[in-house]
């Protein structure tokens, strides 16, 4: 029994002691400070050295399959803090999904495993909003639901798996006649690829009207599409039901998150049909407790930057790299921000072959296999259908995942590959 007349030193160390016994300290918040048990903050070990795992530059952009972006210190502290303490998942979930739609200026948010998995939780809540009893079924048994989503032909893409997964088809068109003429009783959704704004007959206002006088929800995937900051709640104002973002790319978060926004209806189906909830499709789409307070902290810092600081850092990259190549013979620089996704300037070096014996392409190859290894934007060497305008005779740098004093090397291995062979 603790006794009267014990001092306040004593108490503490009493139960500081009690506290570690019973294995409760890290979870009450009493830790025994470091200076008292002589313990030093462990010093973290660099599995990417011991597992041989080579880092490289990245001069492409915010790609899956380099990782996307880096966080923020601000955001990777929030990470390694939140993975101290469990918390009850619910709890978590709906939390981050109020906070953020306050932020983001929107009915209804939920934190998503990436943005292919916004894409088929959005589908999934069309899908069963009115019909709970549907969750555990879909895709196998679609009776009674309705299953077509509407796309426009310039807007199939790689990721319309995200959407079958639901077990819905597509149904193709091109105009806004034939548009209106593709709803039915069986029309669940109708999708938009804002990427490819510009490729279709159709555009974005049009869309939803048309969706709108048919009472069927549009989901717009608008993965890639910030900065400029605004578009975190230009689409959802602009009428779209559902709207989905990467949260490892210009927001930079975790990789594995995204945000699927929009309409608490359908914002709320979707949680339904999400991990933990067994018997889900989303059931093995879990986002771990750090990544959800990853992608809150993440929005917290992108909406602290300004559009014209981030654009004006990237330029300056851009500008160095180009200036420190002007000595290579015949090449040309240029500096192109795409109009939708990825709207952030990208630096285009064009050069004649005949007199710089190298093709764009085994300039990547070399800057690949160098040391530092430098990887360029993909489009390098190749005709894109959307986004950067290269070709063959293009090199094309992603400057805004450069970390500091990166474009200095990169301009130094540009110089270096294409000087040798001129």
């Amino acid at each position: 029994m603790f006794q009267l007349g014990v001092t306040r030193r004593q108490f503490l160390s009493w139960s500081n002691k009690l506290l570690i016994t019973g294995g409760f300290a890290a979870q009450s918040g009493l830790l025994i400070s470091q200076e008292h048990s002589g313990s030093k903050p462990e010093k973290a070990e660099d599995y990417y050295d011991k597992l041989g795992v080579q880092k490289i530059i990245n001069a492409a952009g915010t790609y899956t399959y380099l990782t996307a972006s880096i966080m923020p210190p601000s955001v990777q502290a929030a990470v390694a803090e939140a993975a101290k303490h469990p918390v009850r998942f619910k709890d978590l979930q709906i939390a981050s999904g109020e906070y953020l739609a306050k932020r983001l200026k929107c009915e209804a948010a939920l934190v998503t495993s990436g943005a292919c998995s916004a894409l088929t939780l959005g589908t999934a809540a069309a899908l069963t909003a009115s019909h709970p009893d549907a969750i555990a079924r879909i895709p196998w048994d679609m009776t009674g639901l309705k299953n077509e989503v509407i796309v426009q032909k310039t807007h199939r893409y790689d990721y319309d798996h995200a959407l079958q997964n639901c077990g819905v088809r597509f149904v193709e068109v091109e105009t806004a006649e034939e548009y209106r003429a593709a709803f039915n009783e069986r029309t669940v959704l109708t999708h938009y690829f804002n990427a490819a704004a510009n490729t279709g007959k159709i555009r974005r206002e049009e869309w939803i009207r048309i969706a709108h006088e048919h009472n069927v929800p549009c989901m717009n995937d608008a993965a890639a599409d910030v900065p400029p900051i605004s578009n975190l709640w230009n689409y959802t104002q602009m009428g779209f039901d559902l709207v989905c973002f990467s949260g490892g790319k210009g927001m930079r978060g975790p990789q594995n998150a995204g945000l699927l926004l929009g309409r608490k209806q359908l914002i709320d189906a979707a949680r339904a049909n999400d991990s933990p909830i067994s018997e889900t499709i989303g059931r093995g789409m879990k986002v771990a407790k750090e990544q959800i307070v990853g992608m809150v902290a993440a929005v917290d810092w992108f909406l602290s930057q300004s559009d014209e600081d981030m654009q004006k850092t990237f330029h300056a990259r851009a500008d160095y790299i180009a200036k420190s190549l002007r000595g290579i013979p015949t090449l040309t620089s240029r500096i192109y921000v795409p109009e939708i996704a990825n709207q952030i300037p990208h630096l285009l070096l064009r050069y004649d072959t005949s007199k710089v014996k190298i093709s764009p392409l085994e300039v990547a190859e070399h800057l690949r296999k160098g040391t530092p290894s430098i990887e360029l934007n993909p489009a390098t060497g190749t005709r894109q259908r959307i986004g950067v305008p290269s070709d063959e005779s293009t090199i094309v740098v992603g400057v805004w995942m450069l970390q500091p004093g990166e474009e200095r090397i990169v301009a130094s291995r540009l110089h270096e590959v294409l000087a040798a062979a001129a």
